[in-house]
């Protein structure tokens, strides 16, 4: 609708509530009715009637300008390429499904506003490897689709991570995946992993389309449906509805991520997250070490080391020869603060001793230091499960004012 165009649509409108507020007042006399409320009432009336009047033309012209950015990202500009790969839009199948990628995600625009803030924080690392690993620059838009770019995405199939790689074609390209340790978590880690096993694909079928969709639903499969159907590309094969749309939703986030503004998302410079920067350190840890002790170390908090490092597990890092990131401004003296900390946990421990009496319970002995019985599993490293036995040792830290009775000094371990 035109701006010329309101007042024909709001002036009936205006004339009407008048006419009507009028006719109230008068009523209001006739009756001896408190005109002064009357009059109130009805004039806040004729004023929410008179708004939605003049914004609902307003609100029309919105959608409509949603609506024309929404068929505006559907025209294409052959040829449509993805990974160097022509996509086939001519078929008017393949026409609709990119279609509705498109339309599907963009319809959600707070998700598709984090994948663009998002992009600066980690795509320079992954565009950088791609280009060591000879690997078309679009790959990086799947890490988008499968994760939306988040470190601790997770999936009903057990996959995990930036790449959603499973357990067992992550420890097939070298990365831990245990107790202690899950590396699909860690981008920089897991990276060079997702692009060796791409490159196994794309030698293995031939096609970035193909490789594409045995990435989303495993290659055993893809091949049984390629020699079952006689078929060899991935825009003819009938495969599960998620493989079916999997490489047109790369698709539709190339387009969309390429070119935010044609598809109304004006994002300023500013708009978008920063790099992660940090230092890494070696730590040698003759025992499982707790966190907090390295982030006290690094002079920063124990969120800060697990968001550098979201491949380690738990409260601890596990005992051996360890790399670990932390902030920059923490690496000068981190060797002498965190050493310094090991000796001194090491003596608090030793004086936080329980030595556990027949008939004793972990929620028992919780209960009677006045501890939240998460803590003690966390400070002994055991399970809720774990079954305790008279004179065993567990350390507990109470709480400030809280019980220390029955706690004994032992010999301790120095190296924490």
């Amino acid at each position: 609708m035109k701006q010329a165009d309101y007042g024909f649509c709001v002036l009936p409108l205006i004339f009407s509530c008048a006419h009507s507020f009028t006719l109230c007042v008068f009523s209001a006399i006739r009756s001896n009715i408190d005109m002064t409320i009357t009059m109130r009432t009805n004039f806040v009336a004729f004023v929410t009637v008179l708004f939605f009047s003049v914004l609902s033309p307003r609100m029309t012209a919105a959608q409509a300008t949603a609506v024309d950015i929404l068929l505006a990202a559907l025209k294409l500009e052959p040829p449509v390429l993805l990974c160097g790969e022509t996509v086939p839009v001519d078929d008017p199948q393949a026409l609709e499904r990119l279609e509705k990628e498109m339309l599907v995600s963009l319809g959600n625009r707070s998700q598709v506003i984090l994948w663009l803030k998002r992009t600066t924080r980690y795509f320079p690392y992954i565009e950088q490897k791609l280009k060591e690993n000879d690997l078309p620059d679009d790959i990086k838009y799947l890490a988008i689709a499968e994760s939306a770019l988040r470190m601790h995405a997770g999936s009903p199939k057990g996959a995990m991570g930036v790449w959603q790689l499973i357990p067992e074609t992550a420890r097939k390209y070298g990365l831990v995946v245990d107790a202690h340790f899950d590396q699909r978590r860690n981008l920089y880690l897991s990276t060079p992993a997702a692009m060796e096993y791409l490159k196994a694909l794309y030698e293995r079928f031939g096609s970035w389309s193909l490789s594409l969709a045995a990435y989303n639903m495993g290659e055993e499969g893809l091949e049984a449906e390629i020699l079952e159907q006689g078929v060899a590309s991935y825009y003819q094969l009938y495969l599960p509805l998620e493989t079916q749309r999997f490489v047109f939703r790369i698709l539709a986030i190339k387009r969309i991520v390429e070119a935010p503004r044609k598809h109304g998302f004006s994002l300023s410079p500013g708009d978008y997250y920063a790099p992660q920067d940090f230092s890494t350190v070696r730590v040698n840890a003759f025992t499982d070490l707790p966190i907090r002790l390295i982030a006290s170390a690094a002079k920063t908090t124990f969120k800060s080391i697990k968001d550098f490092n979201p491949e380690i597990r738990g409260h601890y890092l596990a005992a051996g020869r360890r790399t670990v990131n932390i902030p920059d401004d923490g690496e000068a003296g981190f060797q002498d603060r965190l050493a310094a900390m090991i000796e001194a946990d090491a003596k608090i421990r030793s004086q936080r001793v329980y030595v556990v009496k027949e008939g004793d319970s972990l929620s028992g002995i919780a209960q009677k230091f006045e501890v939240p019985l998460a803590a003690l599993l966390i400070w002994n490293r055991i399970g809720l499960g774990k079954v305790i036995h008279p004179g065993q040792q567990l350390v507990i830290f109470p709480a400030a004012g809280g019980k220390e009775t029955d706690l004994t000094k032992t010999a301790g371990d120095e190296d924490g």
